[in-house]
């Protein structure tokens, strides 16, 4: 794969200098993906087209706020986020412009983009419920809603509910069926907290290995790349976790996704299409299934042994441009549950 160029700075935001030297063929991204989970496809890119990729990596809020703030001047082409909650967010803010593309509307299905083609999804992510296999018997829990029976009382771990990946569970249950059945599931998902919401993903899992907990909600990915970790206590943790997918004879697992948009001052517009429309691809498709743990959201891409060793889900068909439209409101519920 080729190289970028110049070496990038990473957790710092970088600004590009255009000048009467910069190279002609050239796509300035802002990307909230951490660089080892993006870099390896843009330096493809460049391989294959020639097209220079400049990159900055930075946190989801932080590289918003840029982008405001830098207005009509701003020097990136694309916006790469995680999870349609901040998708949307930027979308609402006006930060990004609609892109038609036939290669994109035919490879990401309708509910893993904007409507209006203001966003693409990328990769998939579920959201199912991961549990001990030698604690748990699963007879009798088939839904998110069970997790809210006082059959799981303190034995339930999850993050914070300042985390967009809860919102965003919460808001597309807001947005099947209404505020208050929601409040209410919520409530009693609180109410079995095995402990107060701590860390992150990869840390629910560790819990429940631990015995600190018999189920957690966590990111397909987490578990992947914990089974593939290069540190055996993150494999013999996770090696004691199974996954259940919830809602299979309803609506099915919650997902979500990664995804991007051209921003609304793109400099290079053509260039950004290309990109995005590269990165939907079979070849890139499959290595994000290989490399990353993540579903593609192309239809018919292979998956990695790991993802195949999961089994098929029926998962939630809801467009996720809802999740950014209840965000809000879901943040508000939580917040009225006691999830902190």
């Amino acid at each position: 794969m080729g190289a970028i160029g110049k070496s990038l700075l990473c957790g710092t935001l970088l600004y590009f200098a255009l000048s009467s030297t910069a190279p002609a063929e050239e796509v300035n991204i802002y990307s909230a993906r951490q660089e080892v989970l993006i870099k390896p496809l843009l330096d493809q890119f460049s391989t294959q087209t020639g097209i220079t990729v400049n990159l900055v990596a930075g946190k989801a809020d932080a590289l918003v706020q840029r982008l405001q703030s830098e207005g009509i001047n701003s020097p990136a082409d694309i916006l790469l986020t995680v999870d349609a909650g901040n998708l949307n967010r930027a979308n609402e803010l006006g930060l990004f412009q609609p892109l038609q593309s036939e290669i994109l509307e035919q490879a990401v299905p309708a509910a893993y983009r904007d409507p209006q083609g203001h966003w693409f999804g990328l990769s998939m992510r579920a959201r199912p419920i991961m549990y001990a296999v030698d604690r748990v018997d699963t007879a009798g829990l088939v839904s998110y809603a069970d997790l809210a029976t006082a059959r799981w009382k303190g034995k339930i771990c999850v993050r914070s509910s300042d985390n967009v990946y809860n919102q965003s569970l919460v808001a597309a249950m807001i947005a099947e069926q209404g505020v208050a059945e929601t409040e209410a599931w919520t409530k009693g998902l609180v109410a079995n907290f095995a402990r107060p919401p701590q860390g992150g993903d990869r840390d629910q899992i560790k819990a429940v290995a631990a015995g600190q907990c018999d189920l957690a909600l966590a990111n397909t990915y987490y578990l992947g790349g914990m089974l593939n970790s290069e540190q055996a206590e993150d494999r013999a943790a996770a090696e004691k976790i199974a996954i259940l997918w919830p809602n299979q004879g309803e609506r099915g697992v919650h997902v979500n996704v990664s995804g991007a948009g051209v921003t609304r001052h793109a400099k290079n517009f053509d260039n950004a299409k290309k990109l995005l429309e590269f990165m939907v691809s079979e070849q890139t498709q499959a290595w994000y299934a290989e490399a990353n743990f993540e579903y593609p959201v192309r239809p018919g891409t292979a998956m990695s042994p790991i993802l195949a060793g999961w089994g098929e889900f029926l998962a939630d068909d809801l467009n996720l441009a809802l999740l950014g439209e209840h965000n809000a409101e879901a943040v508000r519920l939580m917040d009225r549950a006691g999830w902190r």
